[in-house]
């Protein structure tokens, strides 16, 4: 038996070398924005952009290969969107600097580990009705492919007083690549053909750089890593148990932040184990808990590197739509963002409109789950609903996944039927209603 074979145990969960390193190129191409969005997003708070790309780089490929040899599942983890916003724009004013700000992130991260560790987080996760789960999985696929379509210029935000959403200038050259993009893309994917996403997103990006979409790759430099270690944990204990420098309580902003990353992840993970046909008929998968103790210490590793906190990916999808099902996929997107810390510059060559069409095809693999809720059963599949229609419209996992939790709550008490949901659920929507009533 191979080495490959006994860390990974890929004959047994139905897998090849072959398909995990396609499965990672494809998750590592879907992925790739970050690494320019993430310091974008980060540099209004203060952060070196020059840095905060390698460091945005490290954290996904540390955190990344952390989470396929140690739990090996396939999920690739990189700065959580939302997430560096929340930073940006919310935690560095309110903290006083990124740096406190970061520190925040670092506590966030060992706070949910404790959490993850007395089982809390995995219990919750278990006492999620099914069809909330398969819900959540086909709300997550709506919602990237409705960042897809938005990538590729297809719909775009409407003007004042108009509709919300509304139809783009499909006659605009990024339009066009990633119309040519989707229609090579889901071709190949009604054929059956291996590697589908991937030769879709190559494609497109060659069409890319002959109209002009694409620039040609600049030269790489040498990385700066000026923005690590500079995370201010004790500034941040100081506001959570003293007198914040700013008047700002820090409370309830780790509040925040613990939210967001709890519910998220369980949301992805989920729809990832459910995706990779690793899940059993209850929904649950063998190690979990190793899965969320990664993911956990990912947010305080994200947190230390001044790249925002790390987490899982639901552009993991996009691997496992091409066959991946263990932690070598994951082993080896965490190389190829190791490899990128160097040659950044040459990732920008593949454009948002070639890769949009990869996600829309992984929303359409996703959405699938929803055909397997129960819709006789009132009582889950109208939460189901709710959840699968506001994760997209919310532009929010972990919004989508309250507003259905209190709606199947608020059904089964309203009919005098307590004990049909777990004592767990009723703590979730508690804490959820008080997170959406406090602006969450």
């Amino acid at each position: 038996m191979s080495l490959l074979e006994r860390t990974f145990q890929l004959k047994a969960r139905g897998s090849t070398v072959g398909a995990e390193l396609r499965g990672a190129a494809a998750t590592f191409l879907t992925m790739a924005y970050i690494l320019f969005v993430n310091p974008t997003i980060l540099a209004k708070a203060g952060v070196p952009f020059g840095s905060a790309v390698a460091c945005t780089a490290l954290a996904a490929g540390v955190c990344s290969i952390g989470m396929g040899l140690y739990a090996n599942f396939p999920i690739a983890l990189a700065a959580g969107m939302g997430l560096n916003a929340t930073v940006a724009f919310g935690l560095a004013p309110a903290t006083g600097s990124w740096q406190t700000a970061m520190g925040l992130v670092v506590v966030d991260g060992l706070l949910v580990l404790v959490l993850v560790l007395i089982g809390l987080r995995e219990a919750i996760l278990r006492a999620i009705p099914h069809d909330l789960r398969l819900a959540i999985g086909a709300g997550i696929g709506l919602f990237i492919a409705f960042i897809g379509l938005t990538n590729a210029g297809f719909v775009v935000v409407g003007s004042a007083g108009g509709p919300p959403l509304g139809v783009g200038r499909l006659t605009a050259p990024p339009t066009l690549v990633a119309a040519a993009g989707l229609v090579v893309t889901a071709w190949l994917a009604a054929r059956r053909v291996k590697g589908a996403l991937l030769f879709g997103i190559a494609a497109a990006t060659g069409l890319a750089l002959c109209l002009g979409v694409a620039g040609k790759p600049g030269r790489p430099a040498l990385p700066s890593f000026e923005a690590a270690f500079h995370a201010d944990v004790g500034g941040a204990f100081r506001g959570l148990f003293g007198r914040s420098p700013t008047g700002v309580p820090f409370v309830p902003l780790l509040l925040t932040l613990v939210m967001v990353d709890f519910f998220d992840t369980l949301g992805t993970v989920t729809a990832i184990a459910d995706e990779a046909k690793l899940a059993g008929r209850d929904g649950n998968f063998p190690g979990l808990r190793r899965v969320l103790v990664v993911d956990s210490l990912s947010a305080s590793v994200g947190g230390l590197l001044g790249a925002s906190s790390a987490t899982c990916y639901i552009e993991s999808a996009a691997g496992v739509a091409e066959g991946a099902r263990t932690g070598l996929h994951s082993v080896a997107v965490g190389a190829l963002f190791l490899l990128s810390i160097f040659a950044a510059p040459l990732l920008g060559v593949v454009p948002a409109q070639a890769t949009a069409p990869a996600l829309i095809l992984v929303g359409f693999y996703m959405a699938g789950q929803f055909a397997k809720v129960n819709f006789e059963d009132y009582d889950t599949a109208i939460p189901a609903f709710v959840t699968l229609l506001t994760i997209p419209l919310a532009y929010s996992i972990s919004h989508g996944i309250a507003f259905g939790f209190l709606t199947f709550v608020a059904i089964k008490v309203l009919s005098l039927r307590f004990r049909d949901v777990h004592p767990l659920m009723y703590l979730t929507a508690a804490a959820f209603a008080g997170y959406l009533w406090h602006g969450g």
